[in-house]
């Protein structure tokens, strides 16, 4: 089992909220946190899984069941298969609010992003803390001695990463998207067929952090562009696929103004490919935007809510993959290089230069650091996560 950095968060957020909600897709580790953290928990705890049929019985009278608890830290796994639930816990925690009870009482887990986020804000507003569960990051496979090389093949799913041999591992993918298929989708998107979703799915994977071109994916799917809208949100809102949004400057040039998309997990993202081993991915066409996913995953988590991802670029071909963008202003670029000897293209140093970028780092599978053209410094992916976690990255290169 690799431990998780995330588990100071979820312990300190229940320790000063009444509610926390745990995001993310399933088999992500959120039940193993949950547990874990139900074990630390200095009062007792109980698990409810909304799958089991036994436990949803329990909550049939949810309200009086809950209010018999009240020195417990309950943890409700699959929240979103009882929506009305929301409601029944904002009397509760009203109750034992009232009554001086301590935070900490509920530990809900879900396998949708936004639209489960409405539904609990909605009725839990000021009551609820959020959290969301990504995959394992780079810095959490490295304290486990696992290469970024194979996080980034397998993937950060810990079954997937964890597997006894690459075969395994891409086995327990392709069941991981067949079951999301068959199970996932008409659970959240009745209405949407899953298997033309598979086939989005896949060719997304095929267009790896492209700019959307919604009325392209329509007619190669002979959909219409409103279908493939929804279907982008739901594969965002399963936390599964990324929609990195454009920043738009006040300036003169033109700029795009479409979002790019990308499949979050780099194991999913080679299972949709059939990609089975490194060296058939670092031969693929695949492979830079690959990476490029691999890396802005880490780093968007690295940087966490301080900072506000976008990527830039304008007509004329200035581009930032990855620009972090604090309050209004955009302090942090990045651009993103498989390559032992990386230097950054003209347009990142014109894009840099049009917002006034001074940090500017050029991020890459090495571990020197060197600065390179443009006013860029060059780091390796560990070094570029250290900083973003524990301090302001600092330095430019030469100009």
């Amino acid at each position: 089992m690799i431990p998780r950095t995330i588990s100071p968060q979820i312990l300190a957020r229940l320790q000063s909220n009444p509610a926390v909600v745990l995001l993310g897709p399933r088999q992500v580790g959120k039940t193993t946190l949950a547990r874990q953290i139900a074990r630390q928990w200095p009062g007792e705890s109980i698990y409810l899984d909304m799958e089991r049929p036994a436990d949803r019985r329990r909550l049939e009278d949810a309200d009086q069941y809950l209010r018999g608890l009240p020195d417990h830290l309950i943890v409700i796994d699959e929240i979103q298969k009882t929506p009305g639930l929301f409601e029944t816990l904002r009397g509760v925690i009203d109750e034992w609010r009232f009554a001086g009870k301590p935070n900490g009482h509920f530990s809900l887990l879900g396998s949708a992003g936004i639209e489960l986020l409405q539904q609990a804000s909605e009725s839990l507003a000021g009551r609820l803390a959020t959290l969301s569960v990504e995959p394992i990051q780079c810095s959490e496979a490295s304290a486990a001695a696992i290469s970024n090389d194979k996080l980034w093949l397998r993937g950060g799913f810990p079954l997937s990463l964890l597997s006894n041999d690459d075969q395994s591992s891409l086995d327990w993918r392709r069941d991981f998207i067949r079951s999301y298929l068959e199970r996932d989708v008409p659970l959240f998107a009745p209405r949407l067929p899953a298997q033309t979703i598979g086939g989005f799915w896949a060719m997304l994977a095929s267009a790896q952090g492209a700019i959307t071109n919604q009325s392209q994916l329509a007619a190669s799917l002979g959909l219409s562009s409103p279908a493939v809208g929804r279907y982008v949100d739901l594969l965002v809102d399963l936390c599964l696929v990324r929609r990195l949004a454009p920043y738009h400057a006040n300036i003169t040039k033109r700029l795009v103004k479409a979002p790019k998309l990308y499949v979050r997990d780099s194991g999913l993202l080679h299972a949709l490919l059939e990609i089975e081993s490194v060296d058939q991915l670092l031969s693929h066409l695949v492979c830079g935007a690959s990476y490029e996913g691999f890396v802005i995953e880490n780093l968007i988590a690295a940087a966490g809510p301080r900072y506000r991802p976008y990527f830039f670029r304008t007509h004329v071909g200035a581009e930032i993959d990855l620009l972090l963008v604090k309050g209004d202003t955009p302090e942090i670029a990045i651009e993103v290089k498989r390559s032992s000897a990386p230097s950054p293209s003209r347009g990142f140093g014109s894009a840099c230069d049009t917002l006034g970028v001074e940090k500017r780092f050029v991020v890459y599978p090495g571990e020197e650091r060197f600065p390179v053209r443009h006013g860029a410094l060059a780091v390796g992916l560990g070094e570029m996560l250290i900083m973003l976690r524990n301090r302001e990255p600092e330095g430019r290169g030469d100009p």
